[in-house]
């Protein structure tokens, strides 16, 4: 086992789905899917603290395995607390290459909320 695997932890993606609320309307309902393993990581950097100042959500790195692609505006969850994340970049643009030992793929995320 690497110091990666060590450090992932059990996510799940967050399904959405558009449900008549009995009253003519709508409601949005939102339930847990499959689970993968990640890493969600706070950026700490002056920049970030900057942009937090100017009203940017905090800014998260999520690490998973190569075959694990999130899309942007994707959510997820964190398992052991409860944390949900939008994703803020795209999967497919940050990744280890095909040939290097290190099965790693990265994007960026905020921590979010569901809104009504």
């Amino acid at each position: 086992m690497s110091l990666l695997d060590t450090q992932m932890e059990t996510f799940c993606y967050l399904n959405v789905s558009k449900l008549p609320d009995g009253e003519g309307g709508i409601s949005t309902v939102w339930t847990d899917g499959a689970e993968f393993k990640a890493n969600a990581r706070l950026d700490n950097s002056t920049q970030a603290k900057i942009a937090e100042q100017m009203g940017v959500t905090s800014l998260y790195t999520i690490t998973t395995k190569k075959s694990i692609t999130l899309e942007y505006h994707e959510v997820i969850k964190r398992l052991s607390d409860g944390e949900i994340f939008r994703i803020t970049s795209n999967g497919k643009d940050n990744k280890t290459p095909d040939f290097a030992t290190l099965d790693m793929r990265q994007v960026s995320a905020e921590k979010w909320r569901f809104t009504k």
